[in-house]
């Protein structure tokens, strides 16, 4: 990329870590930013090896103080700073608001002020609720079923409206489910195999029926580095995703598949989303950031789930905490 240096908001997170890594091994210099805390831990950044073009910051995107000074030596920023966990906006719906709505607001107008810095903004497909219509594409209608997702409808409106306005050269890039190491427990690939891995005879599970656009993490990383790359996604909303929907239930049996395991599963009903707030089915239409950028996927699902699986299987996975619902 013609960027000097790119700045990386939520890097401390599990996408943007991994963004963060393909960056630094594609010979970036990167700004990581890793949410303030008092014990000066990074998070999965911890992982990464040494690097001299990785400048690691904390702090955190509600200020906007902070986001102008961050944003003050940079060309490009990855802005995936956000609250994902979808349970959790149900009971504390304020935080999703101040994080993911102000926390862009910030962002977008410290890269107007600071000479109009080209910004890829980090949607997800949860901002379409069930499939109207399915391959899902752009012009696919916004249905906020949970806070969670009202929220990034409003930070996606927020980064395009200074498009429109101030002429921000901003991309909304929205990637579907993406899934692989260091994903957090909340999601159901993780939850589904240190579960296994604990040697438990029943894992506890929401509903099974409904259908995802799964992504390796990989993809999507070279998903946001295209849209990056090229001027045509200037002012535009763009799936990441891989024109392919599998149900939980197949996942469900393709990771036990890998992990020779003939475990049972049982309904847990804490897990299960409100009636209407439950998205059915994700079905993504790639055609056009393949048009835009010539993007493709590269993993197949079982591929991504046997890197997946192998990763879970080597790293000490205790601190998942398998045998609690991580909302």
């Amino acid at each position: 990329m013609k960027y000097k240096k790119i700045l990386v908001t939520g890097a401390d997170g599990f996408i943007g870590s991994h963004l963060t890594e393909v960056l630094l091994q594609k010979g970036h210099k990167v700004k990581a930013l890793s949410q303030y805390n008092s014990f000066n831990f990074w998070g999965w950044l911890e992982d990464l090896p040494a690097n001299e073009n990785l400048e690691i910051i904390t702090g955190d995107v509600r200020d906007p103080h902070f986001c102008k000074e961050i944003t003050k030596d940079v060309d490009l920023i990855f802005h995936l700073a956000a609250l994902i966990a979808i349970p959790y906006s149900y009971v504390a719906p304020d935080s999703y608001i101040d994080t993911n709505i102000k926390g862009t607001l910030n962002i977008c107008q410290a890269a107007k002020e600071n000479g109009n810095i080209r910004v890829i903004h980090t949607s997800t497909s949860e901002v379409y609720g069930t499939a109207q219509y399915v391959p899902i594409d752009e012009k696919h209608p916004k249905q906020p079923q949970s806070p969670y997702s009202a929220s990034k409808i409003g930070a996606d409106a927020i980064a395009m409206s200074f498009y429109n306005a101030f002429e921000l050269p901003v991309t909304i890039a929205r990637p579907f489910n993406t899934y692989g190491p260091r994903q957090s427990a909340r999601a159901i690939i993780p939850t589904i195999i240190t579960q296994i891995k604990s040697g438990i005879k029943e894992i506890k599970l929401g509903d099974l029926r409904p259908t995802r656009d799964f992504n390796y993490v990989l993809d999507t990383c070279n998903g946001f580095i295209d849209l990056a790359e090229s001027d045509k996604t200037i002012g535009k909303e763009i799936n990441i995703c891989s024109n392919f929907e599998i149900s939980m239930a197949d996942t469900l049996n393709i990771i036990k598949e890998i992990m020779n395991s003939d475990i049972e599963f049982i309904t847990d009903h804490q897990r299960l989303r409100p009636d209407n707030s439950e998205v059915f089915r994700l079905w993504g239409d790639n055609s056009l950031i393949y048009n835009l950028t010539g993007f493709k996927p590269k993993y197949t699902i079982r591929q991504g789930l046997e890197l997946t699986c192998d990763w879970f299987l080597k790293k000490n996975a205790d601190s998942y905490k398998a045998g609690i619902y991580n909302v």
